[in-house]
């Protein structure tokens, strides 16, 4: 094994003097609008930094303590290593029907409807496969391929099932993941409850699952840079504009380690079990759903960039794509 790496992706760009949040896993760079200061704060949850910045509420605290009373209500929903999680009493079960909160039955149903519309691709039961990759180890490195093997006879997404509330699996060593759909979904909740709260500008940012509110207290749309793959983080290569709407980026240079000269990524093919190679570096979606747009640039770099074009299409999101052999962006916009 030769190296381990983690990034981020996006880089938030707005008004005026440049704030770097600090600890921000995604590299998330923040101008303080001329008209007002914003009322931010930053945590730790689903694996990664976050942070809330919000305009026009500068003494509501109160606030900010209901953000985080989501994402400490979502964590204990889906996180995969916390024993007390939703998530981790569903794949320890003794039971193969389960009656699940609202959130996770919301996000088993994005995640069965994905798995169908990619056809396989984005399958939700990877659990195993992850697990034995274990790209967050510092000493990660190729499993053998009768590991694999093994690992892939308990991946099936089809054997899931959902009535409801009722989440049922046919077989009894199916294990679910949610790290597809779990940051998009906190993103679009929390943003619900901030603009049900009279919320009118603001940014979400969720360790790379950018959502904007509204547009900047000017008026003017933010500005997103996006981070350049394998680049020092950031380093934009790109920068969107857009109001009202969700950011998301996937690519290889997220989470790899290189062994023997070749670079391993945390997007995994199941249907082979290895890291997916068709190309393609980064897909970012723009979308008005940070649950879709999380859905999307996953299933977008699983499924290379002609399939994933359709599905944005049929989505109505735009997609930006950075193809390795070209080392440039190309752009699908609506």
């Amino acid at each position: 094994m030769e190296k381990r790496h983690s990034r981020g992706t996006a880089v938030i760009l707005t008004a005026a003097a440049v704030l770097l949040a600090a600890a921000v896993a995604c590299s998330v760079l923040y101008r303080r609008s001329a008209e007002e200061e914003p009322l931010t704060r930053q945590g730790f949850f689903f694996d990664t930094a976050i942070t809330i910045t919000i305009y026009g509420q500068e003494e509501d605290e109160e606030l900010l303590d209901g953000v985080f009373e989501i994402c400490t209500d979502l964590e204990n929903t889906f996180s995969p290593t916390l024993e007390n999680s939703e998530l981790y009493r569903i794949n320890h079960r003794t039971e193969q029907q389960i009656e699940v909160s609202d959130d996770m039955a919301e996000v088993a149903r994005l995640a069965i409807e994905w798995y169908e519309r990619t056809e396989g691709k984005l399958d939700f039961t990877i659990a195993p496969l992850l697990e034995l990759w274990d790209f967050k180890a510092e000493d990660a490195s190729v499993p053998d391929a009768d590991s694999i093997r093994e690992a892939l006879t308990h991946v099936e997404g089809s054997a899931v099932h959902l009535d409801g509330n009722l989440l049922s699996f046919d077989r009894e060593d199916i294990r679910l993941d949610f790290g597809a759909f779990a940051k998009g979904y906190a993103a679009d909740r929390i943003k619900a409850y901030l603009t049900d709260s009279g919320v009118e500008s603001g940014l979400i940012n969720l360790g790379g699952n950018v959502l904007t509110i509204g547009a900047k207290p000017d008026g003017e749309p933010w500005t997103i840079g996006i981070q350049k793959p394998f680049a020092e983080r950031n380093e934009t290569s790109r920068i969107l504009e857009c109001t009202d709407r969700s950011v998301v980026s996937s690519g290889v240079y997220e989470r790899y380690f290189e062994q023997d000269g070749k670079i391993y990524s945390h997007i995994l093919d199941p249907d082979t079990g290895y890291p997916v190679e068709n190309g393609l570096w980064q897909v970012t979606i723009v979308s008005e759903s940070s649950a879709i747009g999380d859905a999307l640039s996953t299933s977008c770099m699983l499924l290379g960039k002609g399939k994933g074009e359709e599905l944005a299409q049929e989505a109505g999101a735009e997609a930006v794509y950075w193809e390795e052999a070209q080392d440039t962006f190309s752009f699908d916009g609506n």
